[in-house]
């Protein structure tokens, strides 16, 4: 049985070789002279647009495929070409006779564009990513990045920023991320010398990755505060950068601008990069738990984060009860899921907000309750424990009660009426400069033609830009977002 089905499925692949090798190896010609009227043009849109094309055409790509595109981009025999060539597997020969015929077919056209073999140096290096060559694709990234250290372009901003980061993947996927650590700074203060916005904000979000992974969070922060900022350039890295910062202000207690960062980075992520915002929605949960919040039930319900946000569900709940015992035990039962989240020794800190939750519990429910009460019902390990947690939730503010020291006992304040107080004031002006921050950051994003208030554009210039328009919005809706 099983040989049958051997033969079945066998010729499945070779029949779909002729018919899909010549159509992906035509649109990859067809990206190719888009970088070269934008390299001519000095247009990075154009080479930005070839970009999202080629990231539609990623799961096609194959050797022979790659193999021919190299003969047509660069000169055969050129040391680029021997080297990229060199890391493609053989073909058999089925599949090498169709790219010859199909290459035949259009006789190549030899280009010396500095743009197109970075751009050649790109698609092989994630051809091999994605067939899990890590240790050839470490020496192509390499051979690339020292490549583009000779190259001096504007044009070469957007696919240098794309190297950038297949670099640095490459070494993390291998474990070897410490290495390049030097040659980022390197190349950071390269791209700062050329005035190259876009590639200082990639590679101070690759530092920063870097020092988070190994747990150089002081390290991360000196470099954030003493590199340069300007406005963001690509709202991928923009989110990025926000996640980092979230991460590095939670691990320096600074839960109200580590919150505010997590939850911005989530709500600007594109809905396909599901990975990143579930690991925001991760630590942003932490956070708001740390401040004394209780999120919503909707936060765990998003599409698709049902299960991964499970764990952190049941110890929002331990959390919101204040049952120190149940958080004890779901913190054993997903110890692994929060150690490869990183998030275990934030949870450590949970601890205290658990038993002041069960104490505010307590002193809403209870007038007069003797200590040795709350210590049972906290279950703390003895009366003089829950005599000093008492005494300092007091003194913080978190309960309004008094301590009667000698009959050994809490006495709880009557609940005033809350909109007597200024708290509805500090709610309502959150939320007011919520919306007004939202506001101005869509007034900032908002995006004008160059040179739109000077000259008018006729009306095939207008069409063009539009079928242009539509062409790039329906890519960015198809694209699978592989950045994240």
């Amino acid at each position: 049985m099983t040989q049958d089905v051997e033969m079945k499925e066998q010729p499945a692949p070779s029949n779909s070789v002729p018919s899909s090798s010549p159509s992906t190896l035509h649109h990859l010609k067809e990206i190719a002279s888009l970088i070269e009227t934008g390299a001519y043009d000095r247009e990075a849109r154009r080479i930005l647009r070839a970009i999202r094309l080629t990231m539609a055409l990623r799961r096609k790509l194959k050797a022979s495929v790659l193999s021919s595109f190299l003969s047509f981009a660069l000169t055969p025999g050129s040391e680029a070409f021997t080297r990229l060539s060199s890391y493609l597997p053989k073909e058999d020969e089925n599949e090498m006779e169709v790219d010859t015929a199909t290459s035949t077919a259009q006789p190549p056209a030899k280009h010396s564009l500095p743009e197109l073999e970075i751009y050649c140096y790109l698609l092989v290096l994630i051809f091999l990513i994605d067939q899990k060559k890590y240790d050839e694709a470490k020496a192509c990234s390499s051979a690339s990045i020292s490549r583009l250290k000779n190259l001096n372009r504007r044009t070469l901003d957007v696919l240098a920023a794309r190297l950038y980061f297949y670099y640095s993947l490459c070494y993390e996927l291998t474990g070897t991320l410490s290495e390049i650590r030097s040659n980022l700074l390197a190349l950071h203060r390269i791209a700062t010398l050329r005035h190259d916005e876009l590639g200082q904000e990639t590679l101070l979000n690759l530092l920063l990755r870097n020092y988070l992974h190994y747990n150089l969070y002081d390290q991360a922060e000196k470099l954030r505060s003493k590199a340069p900022r300007f406005e963001a350039h690509s709202n991928q890295q923009f989110c990025r950068y926000l996640f980092y910062l979230g991460k590095i202000r939670t691990i320096q207690l600074e839960y109200t601008d580590a919150k505010e960062c997590l939850l911005q980075a989530a709500r600007k992520a594109p809905v396909a990069a599901l990975g990143f915002r579930v690991q925001c929605n991760k630590w942003a949960i932490i956070v708001r738990l740390l401040l004394g919040e209780i999120p919503e039930r909707t936060v765990f319900m998003q599409k698709g984060m049902e299960k991964a946000l499970r764990p952190y569900f049941e110890l929002t709940n331990a959390v919101r009860i204040g049952d120190l015992e149940l958080f004890r035990s779901v913190a054993e039962k997903f110890s692994t899921t929060f150690s490869s989240d990183r998030t275990h020794n934030l949870i450590v800190r949970l601890r205290h907000n658990v038993i002041r939750t069960g104490l505010r519990n307590i002193s809403i429910s209870y007038s007069r309750i003797a200590l040795a009460d709350v210590a049972k019902k906290l279950r703390l390990d003895s009366v003089a424990d829950a005599e000093s947690i008492v005494a300092k939730a007091i003194r913080d503010g978190a309960i309004d009660a008094t301590l009667d020291h000698s009959n050994g006992c809490m006495l709880s304040k009557e609940t005033g009426d809350i909109y007597s107080t200024t708290e509805p004031q500090t709610a309502f002006n959150s939320r007011i400069a919520f919306c007004l921050n939202m506001h101005n950051e869509a007034v900032r994003a908002l995006r004008f033609p160059p040179n739109s208030h000077k000259e008018k554009e006729s009306a095939e210039k207008r069409r063009e830009r539009q079928q242009q328009e539509q062409e790039l919005a329906k890519h960015i809706a198809e694209e699978d977002d592989d950045e994240f």
